[in-house]
């Protein structure tokens, strides 16, 4: 199979997934799909006033993007690459991620010690990496499975 036509069977089955959960959960929402840069992105979004709320926070959404993957790899045998937004969580996530970013930076500013992170998913380590090499600082991944953190660095 195709890469392509993988990862809309991986849309297909995960989009049933989050469908499926709002059913029960009885929330509303419109999901759409996407593909970029070999990766799912399914958004759920509502009009008007919305339940989503409930939802929408971004560790519960990181929650259910995993269960989404789980329920694609149970499906196809295959690990999903899959990124899950529910009512704009996110932004918010990225918004909190660059918030991070500009406080360990000014505490760089002030020690010149290397600033841990706390551990977090490889797609927000990827964000951060972005951000501080955006704003002139080096930064790198350490520790491994759920340790794994970053360590900003003067560049």
């Amino acid at each position: 199979m195709s890469d392509e036509k993988e990862l809309e069977q991986q849309g297909e089955i995960a989009a049933d997934f989050i469908e499926e959960f709002l059913d029960v959960a009885d929330l509303d929402g419109d999901l759409d799909i996407e593909f970029k840069k070999e990766r799912v992105y399914i958004s759920v979004q509502s009009e008007g006033d919305s339940n989503l709320s409930k939802i929408s926070d971004p560790d519960t959404v990181e929650a259910l993007q995993e269960l989404a993957r789980l329920a694609v790899q149970a499906k196809t045998g295959e690990m999903s690459r899959l990124i899950l937004d529910i009512a704009g969580s996110r932004q918010v996530k990225m918004d909190k991620l660059k918030a991070l970013v500009e406080r360990t930076i000014e505490k760089l500013e002030d020690t010149d010690e290397a600033q841990h992170l706390k551990p977090m998913t490889s797609y927000d380590r990827k964000q951060v990496h972005d951000m501080v090499s955006e704003a002139g600082f080096v930064s790198e991944s350490e520790g491994q499975g759920r340790d794994r953190h970053i360590v900003v660095r003067k560049a």
